[in-house]
C-alpha cells in the first residue's frame, strides 16, 4: 500500500535549520510529484513546495522562498525539505504528500491523494 512517512521534525531555535524526509513506498516514486505542507495550530494546511517526477522542477510558496529547498532521491524513495532561518512562525506540524504534477496540483489538498502522519516542527528560544 502506499506510504509516507515523515521524520525530521523537532524543537530548534530561531534562525536555526533542519532537514525533513519523506520516505515513500508502494507505488512507482519517480512517476509522481511530492509536495510538503504545513499546519499550525487553529490555521488552515498550507502548501509549501512541491517537486515535480520531470526534470525535478521545483515550487515554493513566497513566504519561504530563499529559505526553503525541496530536493529528491529516486534511488532512496525520499523527498526533503531543507528549511533555513527558521522563524516562531514556522512552527507547525509539517505534511508530505503525493500528486500527479505540481503544476496541477497548484497546493490544492484536494489534488495530493496519499499524504503521510505529519512531523512536528516547534521554533522557540
Amino acid at each position: 500500500q502506499v506510504q509516507l512517512v515523515e521524520s525530521g521534525g523537532t524543537l530548534v531555535q530561531p534562525g536555526g535549520s533542519l532537514r525533513l524526509s519523506c520516505a515513500a513506498s508502494g507505488f512507482t516514486f519517480r512517476n509522481y510529484a511530492i509536495g510538503w505542507f504545513r499546519q499550525a495550530p487553529g490555521k488552515e494546511r498550507e502548501g509549501l513546495s512541491c517537486i515535480s517526477s520531470i526534470r525535478d522542477s521545483t515550487y515554493y510558496r513566497d513566504s519561504v522562498k530563499g529559505r526553503f529547498t525541496i530536493s529528491r532521491d529516486n534511488a532512496k524513495n525520499t523527498v526533503y525539505l531543507q528549511m533555513n532561518s527558521l522563524k516562531p512562525e514556522d512552527t507547525a506540524v509539517y505534511y508530505c504528500a503525493r500528486t500527479q504534477a505540481c503544476e496541477y496540483s497548484d497546493f490544492e489538498t484536494t489534488r495530493y491523494d496519499y499524504w503521510g502522519q505529519g512531523t512536528q516542527v516547534t521554533v522557540s528560544s
